[in-house]
Order: C-alpha cells, then sequence, then structure tokens
C-alpha cells in the first residue's frame, strides 16, 4: 500500500494542480470517484496488468464504462494511466485527492474510534466542539471498538485524545508502576 500511494502521489498531486487553475475540485472529485470505482470492479481488475489487453484498449474501456461522466481533461487523464500501466492507482490517487482537496477547503478530517455506537445527536456535539476547537470544519468517521470499555478515542491529524476507559486505565497502571 505504501509503494502504491508513494508512486499515485504526483498523479493526485498533478490532478489538485490541474483542478485547482480550472477551478473544477467537485468536478474532479467526482470523475475520480467514478474512475476509481470502475478501477475496483473485479472484471477491469481482472484485466489490469493482463497482456492480452493493450493499453490502449483498457483505457478505451474505462472511458466506454464510464460513459459521460469524464470531461476531456478526465479523458486525457484515464488514457494516460492507462499508457502508463497505472490504472490499479486509481483507489489510491483518489484517496490522495480528496486529501488534497480537504485541505484546500479547510476542512479536518477527525477519525473517532468509540465503545459504542455513537448517536447523531452525540456525534454532532462532538464534531461542534472539535470545530470550535480547532476553528475549522471537521469531518468525522467513526468506527466502534468494545475493547475501549467506555469513551472515545479522537484522533486529527497527528494529535490523539484519548478519552477511553482503557486509555485512563492504562495511565493509571503506568502511574502506579513508576
Amino acid at each position: 500500500m505504501a509503494e502504491a500511494v508513494t508512486v499515485a502521489r504526483p498523479y493526485a498531486d498533478a490532478v489538485y494542480k490541474l483542478a485547482v487553475i480550472r477551478n473544477a475540485l467537485v468536478e474532479w472529485s467526482e470523475m475520480l470517484r467514478d474512475a476509481a470505482d470502475i478501477a475496483e470492479n473485479e472484471n477491469v481488475k481482472a484485466l489490469i496488468g493482463n497482456p492480452i489487453v493493450t493499453s490502449r484498449q483498457l483505457g478505451e474501456l474505462l472511458l466506454e464504462i464510464g460513459k459521460n461522466k469524464f470531461n476531456e481533461d478526465g479523458r486525457k487523464f484515464l488514457l494516460m494511466l492507462a499508457e502508463n500501466g497505472r490504472v490499479g492507482l486509481l483507489p489510491q490517487i483518489r484517496y490522495l485527492f480528496e486529501r488534497l482537496k480537504a485541505q484546500h477547503d479547510g476542512v479536518l478530517e477527525a477519525n473517532i474510534v468509540s465503545a459504542f455506537e455513537i448517536s447523531n445527536s452525540q456525534l454532532e456535539k462532538l464534531v461542534g466542539t472539535l470545530e470550535q476547537k480547532f476553528k475549522r470544519k471537521v469531518e468525522a468517521k467513526v468506527t466502534v471498538n468494545p475493547e475501549l470499555i467506555g469513551g472515545v478515542i479522537v484522533e486529527i491529524g497527528d494529535e490523539v485524545f484519548d478519552a477511553s476507559v482503557r486509555g485512563k486505565l492504562e495511565a493509571m497502571t503506568n502511574a502506579l508502576k513508576s
């Protein structure tokens, strides 16, 4: 995965710069979503790297499947990826592009791990608190991990806020040992 992201980064950067210049971040976001969905299709995956299918054929197939979902720049981008044997990187390109777009939009991504399901009102309150703290819009992804016993862990960038029961128990254990 790390290698794929490293190879995908220059493509994502280039698309991001083009999207900013053309004022088309939302359009590129949609095109990359559609392209990544196509590339992740099991039938298409079977064709990626298949020596019987030429890069031009693969590119044309992607465009045919996508029909009218790609503008001229998007079509050229997909054909270039096919020509360079990089169609399989579309999910990583999309992921990196979305991170750049979020930075551009001033949005922070928060990964929230909770011991239990979080209701919409609880999530809204937590996100509101985070937005006040960081003075930026926050988009949250929530996962459940019962091993936390109770509470939540919030990760935003390189900051981690551990308000879990497990975290507090571990802190107490460490304090008692020293």
